[in-house]
């Protein structure tokens, strides 16, 4: 039943409420499908078999019953094994909290249980969604499945891999510098980093507080939306939470792109990092969709690369050693190696510098809403290259891609596949909107993704599964 596996929520929640396919028998294909390939992906660092065979059963007893909840009703969700789950470990990736286990849901793992969605398990990720590709923590690292030699990219990369092979339906991850779109942009799939505040981080092992941002991660656009219909919801206990009222995410999809004005911020791959020709020639070919489809495309300029990229650090740094100060100083050797040096560098920021940071943070949010008065959206490439070995990206090394800009800003910004390298590798691209126009960003997504045959394209893992 591997076919199963590769529908998208909008396609199984149609024939789930209709009475043509079984939560349960769902369910039971992911499960199976984890147990056959995960092995070769390490994607999962827990799997919940049972609870979600339960849950799974009790959604189809309540559709059946009539009280069909919306479209993610016996679902198959994965989480990062940073949302806290009531009575399950939730680990972080460390040693440090292998033996964690809350009290209670996160925010948004109650929202997706409240609409009956089905929690597969815990996914892998970076240590505390900050370590890299380490191999001296309990669990191995996730692994890409369009290539196991190579890296599915990070910190939500168990999500990435597991989205990408099949192994759930939709996932969660975070995203403080780009760990929701990298990951999204490696593996071939859709990843939302939502407005900041959208979207509770309330009971999510926090990295940054004024940078961190939680959402979704599937294989398509039109999927991400009807997650978000469920995951943004005011939370008065996240400080952080903005209450823009009701967002219709699903329903702004589809109608063309007819009069949409799209600025290429082009100096941050043509110049300020030059990203490989093939990831240039992928986004010149899909703004040429976008042109076909409606949308007027023109070039437009923010403050450099590495002036955002070198911000996000300087912010991240301290922010990040405030919350691991005392396990940093009482239990370093419980970290592994890359997330020790990572975070420490952090104690080492100057309170007039992270001071100054802030305020040269507000300049360029004034600076970009000025620019985004002339059009409605941003795109770039979302990574300068394609996947890369396992292991070969040095987190502690200037290398320069195109996320962070928006973590800064506090913007929505989407992931979505663009093409494939010639040797059939996915390519990405990145489109960013105005506060709360999420809705708009996934607009653009679905119909970039429906005008092309992306989507239809599978990696060599999951396909040799299907035909064994």
């Amino acid at each position: 039943m591997s076919e199963l596996c590769f529908l998208t929520i909008a396609e199984a929640s149609r024939r789930i409420r209709a009475g043509d396919l079984s939560p349960v028998e769902l369910a039971e294909a992911y499960l199976d499908r984890i147990a056959a390939l995960d092995g070769q992906l390490n994607a999962y660092v827990l799997v919940l078999r049972e609870a979600a065979l339960a849950e799974a059963r009790k959604a189809e007893a309540e559709i059946a019953a009539g009280d069909w909840k919306g479209p993610l009703h016996g679902i198959p969700i994965a989480l990062k094994d940073i949302y806290n789950t009531a009575g399950i470990a939730t680990t972080g990736h460390s040693a440090l909290f292998r033996d964690h286990v809350p009290a209670e849901d996160a925010t948004t793992v109650r929202l997706l249980r409240e609409a009956g969605a089905v929690i597969l398990g815990k996914t892998a990720t970076w240590e505390f969604a900050i370590g890299g590709v380490s191999f001296d923590l309990p669990w191995p690292p996730a692994r890409n499945p369009w290539d196991t030699t190579l890296d599915p990219a990070g910190s939500s990369s168990g999500s990435g891999a597991a989205m990408a092979a099949g192994l759930c339906m939709g996932a969660m991850g975070t995203d403080t510098g780009g760990s929701i779109r990298s990951p999204a942009a490696w593996n071939g799939i859709a990843g939302l980093k939502p407005t900041y505040g959208l979207v509770s981080r309330r009971g999510v092992l926090p990295l940054s507080f004024t940078l961190d941002h939680a959402g979704p991660m599937c294989w398509t656009a039109e999927d991400c939306a009807l997650m978000m219909q469920v995951l943004a919801a005011h939370d008065p206990l996240d400080p952080g939470s903005a209450d823009p009222g009701p967002i219709d995410f699903a329903g702004a999809l589809g109608g063309g792109l007819g009069g949409l004005r799209v600025g290429v911020v082009r100096h941050f791959f043509e110049q300020d990092a030059p990203a490989d020709t093939v990831v240039v020639d992928a986004m010149e070919s899909a703004l040429g969709v976008l042109a076909k489809a409606g949308a007027t495309i023109r070039d437009v300029s923010l403050a450099p690369l590495e002036l955002y990229y070198d911000l996000c650090n300087l912010i991240m740094g301290p922010e990040a050693f405030a919350i691991h100060e005392q396990g940093l100083t009482q239990t370093p050797e419980l970290y592994g190696a890359v997330a020790r040096k990572r975070i420490s560098a952090g104690a080492f920021v100057a309170g007039s510098d992270y001071v100054n940071a802030l305020r040269l943070r507000a300049r360029l949010v004034a600076q970009a809403a000025a620019v985004m008065r002339e059009v409605d959206v941003l795109i770039t490439p979302t990574r300068h290259t394609p996947p890369e070995p396992l292991g070969q990206f040095d987190t502690m090394m200037g290398h320069r891609f195109y996320t962070r800009p928006f973590n800064v800003l506090g913007l929505p910004a989407l992931s979505v596949c663009s093409g494939f390298t010639g040797n059939g590798l996915p390519l990405s691209m990145q489109i960013a909107g105005r506060p709360f126009e999420d809705a708009l960003v996934l607009k653009v997504g679905d119909a970039f993704e429906k005008a092309t045959g992306f989507r239809e394209i599978r990696p060599q893992l999951a396909n040799a599964a299907v035909a064994a």
